[in-house]
């Protein structure tokens, strides 16, 4: 039995870690705050942390203390932290704790501690005594290579590549509660979720198979509500118990990375919720989030704005950040809802929000805060991604903070997101009047480091699925779905696509059953499947398709005007000038004997076609591979033609054959 004893600690603490706490640069504040332990000749020697400047007291509750009582702590630094140390002859790891702060009003409230690396999940609140220290790692070829990315071919690494710029990027979007359950059945009582080890066995092979590089996860903190997909987070420190214990996390990450996957975490900065146990008003007032009325409260999502302005919250936040990076090895950040932080009246109404010092709607605070949190994050970490969920033209979003950037280096497109869903959910005899939906992305295509983005929010709240969003019948749908897919995998900026759009799943996604997995039984959607599998391989196996993302140089319009009859071309290159044809047909309409002008003379071969029979298309291919012929302009100029079967919904890849 653990035996334990109170220590008082009365005197301040003028560490260096307090220090830069306050000063908001300590970026391993979550070695200083929480709950940490050491051996001693005795026993062991926990100290119990906690930053509330505005309480009037604070005591320890845990299983050691019996709950009925807390041990009083101290505050021992000017700025508001208080501090417990605990002398114990065993280990308290995997015990419960909670902070009773009482307010100076007089009011206590039980809280969790906010730098928790466990925590209790599904309604109930205590943190875990936890030690990070169990798992022994096995990705050091992974994490020491990780700069150089992922060769296509080998799953292992490309030498002489040091960013992502350059490199297939193709995320595969997961939520670790829906992918797939315990037997199929649904979570609505949270009983029945797999383990991180087991969804990281079978999620990995999935992957690898599919062809995707990295998988993003929807957030994994600790958070009380399943219906926020974890987006309204009580512990940030905490991977969700839902799914196991912290060591069981570093597996799903270590088991990914041997298979020559990335991980990406989503993180929200932005807002926390109101739950009465977490950060909200912490020590009896606001204390995490802003102060002021204008900027406290998110009116539509009913969380609390972190006050990013305030030092200790910076060190918190930051901390976190690269807390994931350092503890668990993960290989990047998307920044949840960065447009609801750079703004000072997002989603509020006129005279319900205050300009800033300059008088624009520009959220000052945010802004610093981004650069900071992004110079910390690459000037240990170069080879990260971090990645800004931003939805509006703020400039220079991924441009770096030397230049006058915010310093991230990818941000999902959303622009180009909102233009095809609302090209392809357009009867085809009128997308003639919406043809600049498909071109207009390619404008600003290379403004910042776009993802190309199908994600979670784009298949719910009656959106509709991605199948189910395309015009027509029900194999038109599928038609007009694969060549919606060869568009975005072929245009310039890296991709995102969300579990269960791969098979083309019709039910728009349900966070507490898993993914209508047995669709796949049925031809069209395991036909999706396929094609969806042959393209990323494609993808990954080509460098025209990812070489040059970011310039005019690895992009050339063939033809993108011809709206009356639904078609695009284009041409994709990469550095050393290998090309390929991309040519796209939005309309019902087979296009027999269809001219492309093409670079040069020679035999063309098809590389893809959305039609092949195995796809779920009707076979009209162009097997036998095309000639060119030349011919002589008014002007004199010689243009290399193609002619080509072009099937209706449907796309084609060729390549030139080489010494043809």
């Amino acid at each position: 039995m653990v035996t334990t004893k109170n220590t008082n600690l009365s005197e301040k603490d003028t560490s260096l870690p307090a220090y830069l706490f306050h000063q908001g640069t300590n970026y391993i504040a979550y070695e200083y705050l929480g709950a940490h332990g050491e051996k001693t000749e005795t026993g062991y020697r926990y100290t119990f942390r906690v930053w509330a400047p505005n309480a009037k007291s604070i005591s320890l509750l845990a299983d050691f203390t019996n709950w009925d009582y807390g041990w009083q702590m101290h505050r021992v630094t000017d700025g508001g932290v208080w501090e417990v140390a605990v002398e114990a002859e065993g280990s308290l790891a995997g015990k419960y704790y909670k902070f009773a702060v009482t307010g100076q009003n007089g009011e206590t409230h039980y809280k969790s501690d906010p730098y928790a690396f466990h925590a209790e999940t599904l309604g109930k609140t205590a943190s875990i005594v936890a030690d990070l220290d169990g798992h022994t790692w096995r990705d050091g070829d992974w994490m020491k290579k990780r700069m150089s990315t992922v060769c296509p071919k080998t799953r292992g690494f490309k030498p002489k590549v040091h960013h992502f710029y350059s490199a297939p990027l193709n995320i595969y979007e997961v939520h670790l509660g829906s992918w797939r359950t315990r037997d199929g059945r649904s979570n609505a009582d949270g009983e029945h979720y797999l383990n991180y080890r087991e969804i990281a066995d079978k999620l990995s092979a999935y992957v690898l198979d599919m062809g995707y590089t990295h998988v993003e996860l929807l957030p994994i903190m600790e958070h009380p509500f399943d219906g926020s997909w974890g987006y309204q987070v009580t512990g940030y420190y905490a991977p969700t118990s839902r799914f196991g214990t912290p060591d069981d996390f570093k597996y799903f990450v270590d088991k990914m990375h041997s298979c020559g996957i990335g991980v990406i975490l989503d993180w929200v900065p932005a807002h926390f919720p109101k739950d009465e146990n977490g950060l909200f008003e912490f020590d009896g007032q606001p204390l995490y989030e802003y102060q002021g009325w204008d900027r406290m409260e998110s009116p539509s999502w009913g969380t609390r704005y972190f006050d990013v302005g305030r030092p200790e919250v910076q060190s918190f936040l930051v901390s976190n950040a690269l807390f994931w990076m350092r503890e668990y090895h993960v290989d990047g950040l998307r920044i949840d809802a960065v447009a609801a932080m750079l703004y000072l009246d997002f989603d509020r109404e006129p005279g319900k929000w205050l300009p800033n010092s300059e008088g624009t709607n520009h959220n000052l605070e945010a802004i610093a805060f981004f650069k900071k949190l992004n110079e910390a994050v690459f000037g240990e970490f170069p080879d990260m991604l971090m990645i800004a969920e931003e939805s509006t033209a703020w400039p220079m979003i991924t441009k770096p903070v030397f230049a006058g950037g915010l310093g991230f280096n990818f941000k999902w497109n959303m622009g180009w997101a909102n233009d095809i869903f609302e090209y392809v959910s357009t009867d085809s005899i009128a997308r003639k009047y919406h043809h600049n939906k498909l071109t207009f992305p390619l404008m600003y295509a290379f403004s910042e480091n776009y993802i190309l983005p199908i994600s979670h929010d784009e298949v719910v709240h009656c959106k509709k699925s991605l199948v189910d969003k395309c015009f027509g019948e029900y194999d038109d749908k599928f038609a007009c779905m694969r060549t919606l897919i060869m568009y975005m995998m072929t245009l310039p900026g890296k991709k995102l696509t969300f579990m269960g759009t791969e098979f083309a799943q019709f039910r728009e996604w349900d966070y507490t059953n898993q993914l209508e997995w047995f669709m796949i039984d049925y031809p069209r959607h395991v036909e999706m499947q396929r094609f969806v599998r042959a393209i990323n391989h494609l993808y990954l196996e080509n460098s025209e398709l990812w070489d040059i993302d970011d310039g005019w140089d690895g992009f050339t319009w063939i033809d993108p005007d011809a709206a009356d009859i639904n078609v695009i071309s284009y041409r994709r290159r990469d550095k050393k000038g290998k090309e390929l044809i991309v040519v796209l047909n939005f309309a019902p309409v087979e296009r027999r004997d269809f001219v492309v002008e093409v670079p040069k003379m020679g035999r063309y071969e098809e590389v893809l076609s959305t039609d092949n029979y195995e796809y779920g298309g009707k076979n009209k291919l162009n097997e036998e591979g095309v000639r060119t012929r030349a011919v002589t302009d008014e002007r004199g100029e010689r243009h290399n033609y193609i002619t080509i079967n072009l099937p209706p919904l449907g796309g084609v890849i060729f390549r030139k054959q080489q010494n043809s």
